[in-house]
């Protein structure tokens, strides 16, 4: 009898305890998802670099595709942030984005903006690029320093 009331316990025990684990678990594949995104855009903005700092000639089809990519990136972004997606796998999204959702998405907002208005302005000199290059990455900084955990520091 007393087997038989160990193996019940047992087996509500791990019952319980499987049921449980759901609940705790993260959602990775949003967060996989925006890593990418940001990886890609990290891609975009150091090409770009490279031509601001002379390291690469400036080619005006290569910033409409620099353009492009990261409105293409900001785009999208915005829709890999559940709330089951808040940490787990390296994550750097700060919990800033869940706490004040409204000006998440108007930092986005203005990332796509800018984005647009750099293709629509469609660089074709260095001057030109050097500006709209900085109005685009004056948005990654933005965001950076309210949204994201940096783990490198």
């Amino acid at each position: 009898m007393l087997q038989s009331k160990l193996i019940v316990v047992t087996a509500g025990v791990v019952l319980s305890a499987a049921t449980m684990v759901p609940a705790f678990a993260q959602n990775v594949e949003p967060i996989e998802a925006r890593q990418a995104l940001m990886e890609d855009n990290g891609d975009s903005a150091k090409a770009g670099g490279a031509m601001l700092k002379g390291e690469a000639p400036f080619d005006a089809a290569k910033v409409a595709a620099i353009f492009t990519e990261m409105h293409d990136v900001a785009m999208k972004f915005g829709d890999y942030f559940p709330e089951d997606s808040k940490t787990g796998n390296d994550t750097e999204a700060a919990p800033a984005i869940w706490e004040k959702p409204d000006e998440f998405e108007a930092a986005l907002v203005k990332f796509q903006e800018d984005t647009q208005a750099a293709i629509d302005a469609a660089p074709q000199d260095m001057e030109s690029f050097k500006q709209a290059f900085g109005m685009v990455t004056k948005n990654c900084k933005g965001c950076h320093e309210e949204f994201r955990i940096d783990k490198d520091k």
